[in-house]
């Protein structure tokens, strides 16, 4: 309970602003892509993600940045896996992550029948490619 209290005392625009400042920016990437991974690792185990965890075990020492780590996190998730992460528990802070692909709706469902299995290949190769530092050989 005294936990979330604390994530509750949400920091002001200025206070992130000088947080990121005080930390170099490829410090504060590195996290992102921790973050990311993280949250893959958790979406594919099924399991709802809390603010709290993020901050313990990813996030040591970043709690005066962290909600924009999380945000910059969720943008990655969007833009490179068309993941979005969505707080269902605004009093916990408790995430998880869903599509955000549009489905193929008529007639092109019976010619698709493994798309949904590409697609989680696709995303288990993006992945391994995104934890490695946008490159992996062959």
């Amino acid at each position: 309970e005294e936990e979330d209290s604390s994530l509750s005392q949400t920091p002001t625009r200025s206070q992130v602003q000088r947080g990121l400042d005080r930390r170099p920016q490829d410090q504060v990437n590195q996290k992102v892509s921790e973050l990311v991974q993280f949250l893959l690792v958790k979406d594919q185990k099924k399991i709802p993600i809390k603010r709290a965890d993020i901050l313990k075990k990813v996030l040591p020492g970043y709690r005066d940045v962290s909600l924009e780590i999380i945000t910059r996190a969720g943008r990655t998730l969007e833009q490179v896996f068309g993941l979005q992460l969505v707080e269902i528990d605004t009093k916990h802070h408790i995430y998880i992550l869903t599509s955000s692909l549009t489905r193929v709706q008529g007639d092109n469902l019976h010619h698709r029948d493994n798309q949904p299995a590409k697609l989680g290949l696709l995303i288990v190769i993006l992945s391994f490619i995104f934890m490695k530092g946008n490159s992996a050989k062959d």
